[in-house]
């Protein structure tokens, strides 16, 4: 049983149970299940309101069904939380008024417990005029900067990491700084990104032709298709992102076309979305129902999953109703096409049950076999409620002639023509990260498993992050029923084991019998040749995807799972920190800080690679204790990225970066906004191995050497640092050289 493992147990009691300040609330997971089943039952017919809640309650008992997290945490709680999962945000207009207003809009979404996804292809690209001030342009990177701080200020005020999708269009002119911002390591951080790729750009990459780059009717430049694909795969390929959406696909495959355009994605990749849509997701557990597991002749019970779809609908399409929503727009537009979202997790598991290898052909046929009967049974049910409750308010009967609903066998589409749809689009396949976790570690969505055992990072409240050793599901299974048997090798294959064209196969298998997307990630081994690599999303394109992801092993990222290498062979994906050698040989510089009566001294300590010398620790020491604490985080901090290894340059950018609103001092000749940015400066100077030479300028302007100038009382307009000072009848910014005449 799944609440036999510690980290099940913690995970439902962290994320999903509810304990009011009264006290009181869920014991037990029944309890959790019980009041998310009442919860839910309620928006029925006072007449078939008990019997629902019972039939609820069935299939979420022992995982069978998975509620998205929102659901899970939020029903039946009375808090002020939406039940929806993730949102894309309204069309973004090119004026600064509605960009902060969208900003609000996304920041009130984010609070109450929903992802979002932006299209930020509606702003004027960098340099471009903004008529009526006489002023260039920032472009949409530096919005999405904004967005991030927003997020990341979210999050600090809450307990659950901020989600978002940011999207930009392959013909804007920013394009290629948007494909390259995700190689900063400290940038975007709180943004998943994708291009939004479009036919008439696959066309031009396959006759390799030029492409324009366009805003508002204006053509600001042409590049090669060729040679921008090739920035785009060469980023994901260093650094995991962007990943792309072939977006004209998605418009042309929609359900609700003739009442809608898809503009971006909720920020995992599974649910397009127009203006204000909103996903509402659970998932059926795939692992729960295959009989006999590992055993000859072992399937899965395929009654079982057609009515537990049934009851997937009716649950969703209820938690439609009793769902709160961070704005009235998004309520109008869900209420208007009533979308769901179901899913499966636990696909790599059942195969293994059913002696099946992820990727081959047993798999796919079993994977389409099983899927088939979702789609059947859930467009089945929502005609059925469309005869009890009635289809949803923009229901026309030409939906008839989608896509998705010609694929559907006789008696189903003549069921939808008698009674109409009670919902515009209903499947889609989520990751179910800590759902899948909850239910005993079964694999996540259709992903294959990343390892049988593993270590796995958990976040803290405080921002730190502990370790806690993982086993799948599956394995678990298997020594339950095995004894200390090895596993099967041939079917026990995990993400690492597979190669990029075994994902697209299943993302593909799957892909036809899906309404909207599906969260999948294609990983890549970390050797895999740049050449090999380039034509992944091409070959995903190719076989019908409608999005694509990829992951290799890399500097830039982090990860959430590590490999435990004492259970499996795949190397650790996770960095370790170094031990630190008994000697070390490095230099100390010395800081004189204008406002301290004493210096600061700071040591960097480095050690020998294969590669050469790189930095290993950080010592700052003074004798003024008014910095004790502060340096003393600062060293520790430091330390660990150093000892950590890969491209540490960002330390001190970001340092660098940072302003005192008290004022900065003069060093060297140059104004430095702070005593951080100094150390920085340092930091950067030891890092060009330039161990004699001045400091390196701040992000600050050069002035004579001489007094400081007097400060401003006012903030910066533009970065906020109270950094105005008044020369020549101007107004600067020593912070980030911000200017203006008086």
């Amino acid at each position: 049983m799944p609440f036999d493992m510690p980290f099940a147990r913690e995970i439902w009691s962290e994320k999903y149970r509810f304990i009011p300040p009264e006290g009181g609330g869920d014991a037990t997971v029944e309890e959790t299940w019980a009041r998310v089943a009442a919860a839910v039952a309620e928006a029925e017919a006072p007449k078939r309101r008990e019997a629902f809640r019972l039939e609820a309650l069935d299939a979420l008992t022992d995982f069978r069904f998975l509620p998205a997290g929102r659901i899970l945490a939020g029903a039946g709680t009375g808090r002020a939380v939406t039940l929806f999962n993730c949102f894309v945000m309204g069309e973004i207009p090119d004026d600064l008024g509605g960009i902060f207003e969208h900003l609000r809009e996304a920041a009130v979404t984010l609070q109450q417990g929903g992802g979002v996804g932006m299209d930020f292809s509606t702003l004027r690209p960098a340099g471009a005029l903004v008529r009526g001030v006489g002023a260039d342009a920032s472009g949409p990177l530096s919005f999405m900067d904004v967005w991030d701080s927003m997020c990341r200020t979210i999050l600090s005020a809450g307990q659950r990491r901020g989600a978002m999708m940011g999207c930009l269009r392959i013909d804007h002119p920013d394009i290629e700084a948007f494909i390259d911002a995700k190689r900063d390591g400290g940038r975007l951080r709180n943004f998943n990104v994708s291009v939004l790729v479009s036919d008439a750009f696959m066309e031009a990459l396959a006759a390799d032709a030029e492409w324009p780059l366009v805003f508002d009717g204006a053509v600001y430049r042409t590049v090669r298709a060729a040679d921008l694909w090739a920035r785009l795969m060469r980023a994901t390929y260093d650094a995991a992102e962007p990943g792309v959406i072939f977006i004209d696909r998605v418009n042309a495959s929609n359900n609700l076309s003739f009442c809608e355009t898809i503009l971006a994605s909720n920020p995992c990749g599974e649910q397009m979305l127009p203006s204000y849509g909103a996903c509402l997701l659970g998932s059926i557990n795939l692992a729960r129902l295959v009989e006999r597991p590992f055993a000859a002749g072992a399937a899965l019970d395929e009654d079982q999953l057609a009515g537990l779809t049934r009851t997937a609908v009716r649950f969703l399409d209820n938690v439609i109703e009793i769902s709160r929503f961070p704005l009235e727009a998004q309520r109008a537009e869900a209420r208007a096409k009533r979308r769901l979202g179901i899913g499966v997790t636990g696909l790599a598991d059942a195969l293994m049950f059913c002696g099946a290898r992820y990727g081959g052909d047993e798999a796919i046929d079993l994977t389409q076999q099983w899927l088939a009967v979702i789609r059947r049974e859930a467009y089945r049910e929502s005609a059925r409620l469309a005869a009890e409750k009635g289809p949803f308010p923009l229901y026309d009967p030409a939906i008839l002639d989608r896509p998705n609903l010609l694929a559907l066998d006789d008696d189903t589409r003549a069921l939808i023509a008698a009674h109409g749809l009670r919902n515009g689009c209903l499947t889609s396949i989520a990751p179910t990260g800590t759902t899948s976790l909850l239910a005993g570690n079964v694999s996540s969505g259709i992903e294959p498993v990343f390892a049988y055992a593993y270590t796995r990072r958990v976040r803290q409240k405080d921002g730190s992050s502990r370790e806690e050793a993982v086993e799948d599901y599956a394995l678990g299974v298997w020594k339950a029923l095995n004894g200390d048997e090895p596993p099967p090798a041939e079917i026990f294959v995990s993400a690492q084991d597979l190669t990029p064209a075994d994902h697209l196969r299943m993302q593909a298998a799957a892909q036809p019998f899906i309404d909207s997307s599906i969260s999948k990630t294609v990983n890549c081994p970390e050797d895999i040749p740049f050449d090999e690599f380039v034509d992944v999303y091409r070959q995903g394109y190719a076989m019908g995807c409608k999005g694509l992801t990829t992951y290799r092993p890399n500097p830039v990222t982090g990860a959430v799972l590590a490999v435990t290498p004492a259970i499996t062979d795949a190397s650790d994906t996770e960095p370790r920190l170094a031990a630190r050698p008994e000697t070390l040989t490095g230099s100390t510089y010395k800081l004189k800080w204008p406002e301290s009566a004493h210096a600061v001294y700071v040591t960097i300590n480095d050690v020998e690679t294969p590669e050469g010398r790189r930095p290993f620790e950080i010592f700052i020491n003074s004798k003024n204790m008014e910095h004790y604490a502060w340096t003393l985080a600062l060293t520790r901090m430091i330390s660990a990225v150093f000892r950590r290894g890969g491209d540490v340059s960002f330390v001190a950018e970001e340092l660098k970066a940072v302003f005192d609103p008290r004022g900065g001092g003069w060093v060297d000749g140059r104004y430095v906004p702070s005593l951080l940015a100094a150390i920085g400066a340092v930091i950067e100077r030891h890092l060009a191995g330039g161990h004699g030479a001045a400091l390196p300028a701040a992000p600050a302007l050069a002035v004579a050497h001489g007094a400081k100038p007097a400060m401003s009382q006012e903030s910066c307009p533009r970065c906020g640092a109270f950094e105005m000072v008044r020369q020549e009848g101007c107004d600067t910014c020593f912070n980030c050289g911000y200017s203006r005449c008086a």
